[in-house]
């Protein structure tokens, strides 16, 4: 059976989010499809850090966030403003580009409360998290130890869909036997996003199935986004 997103019939009286930054550069913007990828391969870089494993800094922290709703929120950033997130202590997971676009930078920071946010995140904005939306994923089937499925029934900005993929990747690796995950730590996370076929999608059930509450972007509790391996 899969496994939804809320794992729990509550969330926190504060809620808490998991703080992604992605780099949204002006002159060398990296396509929507490599900014899903370098974000979810962020996220389980994140999950498997020593920092946040028991005795780490951040297990605590970790800990609490996932005992309620996984909220991730995606926030955009370049330049200064970008560097000076970084310095706050991150997991940061750079991927992808071709000849006309920049690789795509994702950083993940411990989680906390939605507020308030240390002023280097509260700054940077979630709105306009939109990317070029030019071409496929560029892993191979074969390299990919873990495929992540959007949903062809919804639209999503980047930045909304990077936070679903990111779902769908850490219930994976949460799931999935140790050798399973030994072999995706080894391939130093690899892994492909990919959108199916209307009739794929209903044909097919997987492992992770991602439930979105619909509080932004979607209406309603609305499946997002599988993840199989």
């Amino acid at each position: 059976m899969a496994e939804h997103m809320r794992r729990h019939e509550y969330d926190h009286e504060v809620p808490w989010s998991l703080p992604i930054v992605v780099r949204r550069s002006k002159t060398n913007i990296a396509r929507h499809i490599d900014v899903l990828e370098a974000t979810t391969r962020a996220v389980v870089t994140f999950l498997d850090d020593p920092r946040t494993r028991p005795e780490g800094e951040w297990h605590e922290a970790v800990e609490y966030w996932r005992d309620g709703a996984i909220r991730k929120v995606v926030r955009r950033g370049d330049g200064q403003k970008f560097d000076d997130a970084r310095a706050l202590g991150c997991v940061s997971v750079a991927f992808g580009g071709t000849d006309e676009y920049g690789p795509a930078e994702a950083l993940v920071f411990p989680p906390g409360p939605v507020e308030p946010l240390p002023k280097e995140l509260k700054k940077l904005q979630v709105g306009g998290t939109e990317f070029p939306d030019d071409g496929v994923s560029s892993v191979p089937d074969a390299e990919a130890v873990v495929t992540i499925e959007l949903s062809p029934l919804v639209e999503l900005t980047t930045g909304k869909a990077a936070a679903q993929c990111g779902h769908g990747a850490q219930l994976a690796f949460e799931q999935m036997s140790a050798e399973v995950r030994d072999r995706w730590r080894e391939s130093q996370f690899s892994l492909r996003v990919v959108t199916p076929t209307k009739a794929s999608w209903a044909a097919n059930d997987r492992p992770v199935s991602v439930i979105d509450a619909g509080f932004t972007e979607v209406d309603g509790p609305t499946e997002t986004v599988r993840a199989w391996w």
